[in-house]
């Protein structure tokens, strides 16, 4: 405990910032943020720490969207009480990490997350050779707390009993003057942790915000520190990033920030080929409009239009090299995943629907006999009609192709039937090949 205390207040090398112990107190006259606007679930999760005698705040985004006239995505809580003291409040909850441990409170169909206030990193914090903090797990007050958050804009605690916002350095003030600011040193921090840089541009994206010049100029010389970061972690903020709502002006953030060189390495080349460019454009406006609209959106669809472009230039290399058409695109599109999981770690199922949808791609082609019956038997059938529709629109295959899809599904019965293409060549050398005996099989009985 000595040593604990030691560390708090003598150890604080390179400290996010020196946390403020009085913040600003906003009422609800000036930020507008009633207590009806949050979740159910988090209203009574505080409610009920406040009454067994803890602080307890919802905190981070939550708050922030809510400031932007923004849907929040999820409501998480922040308390100075334990993970054990949490656990003890609520019937339904779990604990959940090893190094720093949360909870989960479950409140009919939604799960809270409830977080111990955090102290701010010691000097004896252990990091990486590049300054990436790898383990730090202290509980602290919530001052602390706010001074470890990244964004001024992410350190605000709303208590929804006063319908009050908790300030400690000005997120509001930013939010309001359309700046996103770092919390402390900006090269100190993306040392710390380099996702941050990737924040950065996802939250100026979606919020309209302009990165603070002292947060943003550093962002170009550090980018590589980006190449330390585990595989699955960079996966999932690079799926928050194109899932954003936001995922073009993220993709032109990145650009202009020169982050998108090694994160998506077949991106690096498509956005270099006009026609790559243009699928990569349709393909994300699509998910924004998606995102807007509410509909559900799917990471393997997502990672499939990414990626397509890279995949279809080593198919066609494949094939002009004498390689047939179906095993020459599945070398493809393992090469293309291979090259992917050196930086990110698709995960398998996203993996095996990302692969569903490419191998799908020329069955559309074939519009003769029960071949499109076929198709629409698939698994995956929808997901793939939707990426053909891109690449038509793109122009990489004839608005034919696909107008000739769309009228097939809107069809029935003999209507749908009479939209059949004549059989090709090739398919009655198939068929016949089909037909025709195997070698050294027996001679049919004769008939009676």
């Amino acid at each position: 405990m000595i040593r604990k205390f030691l560390n708090r207040v003598f150890g604080k090398k390179d400290a996010p910032a020196d946390p403020a112990s009085d913040p600003a107190i906003i009422p609800f006259k000036r930020h507008g943020i009633k207590r009806e606007h949050l979740s159910s679930g988090s209203r009574r999760v505080v409610e009920t720490l406040q009454q067994r005698g803890f602080k307890a705040y919802v905190v981070g985004g939550a708050v922030r969207d809510l400031l932007a006239k923004l849907p929040p995505k999820d409501f998480d809580v922040a308390t100075n009480a334990t993970p054990e003291q949490v656990k003890s409040c609520f019937r339904r909850s779990r604990l959940i990490g090893r190094r720093f441990q949360i909870v989960h409170v479950m409140m009919g169909a939604e799960t809270i997350e409830v977080t111990t206030f955090r102290a701010m990193h010691a000097n004896n914090a252990p990091t990486d050779s590049f300054g990436r903090v790898l383990r730090d797990n202290e509980f602290g007050s919530m001052a602390e707390d706010a001074a470890r958050r990244d964004f001024t804009v992410n350190a605000l605690y709303y208590d929804p009993t006063e319908e009050t916002i908790h300030d400690y350095h000005h997120g509001v003030a930013d939010l309001q003057q359309k700046t996103l600011r770092m919390i402390g040193d900006p090269k100190v921090r993306y040392r710390e942790d380099p996702v941050r840089m990737l924040r950065a541009v996802r939250l100026g994206a979606k919020l309209g915000l302009s990165i603070d010049p002292a947060a943003r100029n550093p962002i170009r010389e550090m980018g590589a520190l980006l190449e330390n970061v585990p595989a699955a972690r960079l996966f999932d903020e690079m799926l928050k990033l194109f899932t954003s709502g936001h995922a073009l002006a993220c993709l032109r953030q990145l650009r202009e920030e020169g982050l998108h060189r090694g994160l998506l390495p077949l991106l690096d080349v498509v956005l270099e080929q006009p026609e790559g460019k243009r699928f990569i454009a349709l393909a994300l406006e699509n998910t924004d409009r998606r995102v807007r609209e509410g509909k559900p959106i799917s990471p393997g669809f997502l990672f499939a239009t990414l990626l397509w472009n890279e995949v279809l230039a080593h198919w066609e290399k494949r094939k002009t090299e004498g390689e047939r058409p179906i095993p020459a695109l599945f070398e493809a599109m393992d090469e293309a995943l291979e090259v992917q999981a050196e930086k990110l770690a698709i995960t398998r199922r996203i993996a095996g629907d990302i692969k569903d949808i490419w191998a799908l791609q020329p069955r559309f082609e074939n519009r003769s006999g029960k071949r499109p019956y076929a198709l629409l038997e698939q698994p995956r059938f929808k997901a793939g009609y939707d990426f053909l529709l891109l690449r038509a629109a793109a122009g990489e295959v004839d608005q034919e192709l696909a107008d000739w899809w769309k009228a097939f599904l809107q069809a029935e019965g003999d209507e749908r039937h009479a939209l059949l293409m004549p059989a090709t060549s090739g398919d009655k050398n198939r068929r016949r090949r089909r037909r025709r005996k195997p070698a050294g099989a027996p001679d049919a009985p004769a008939q009676a």
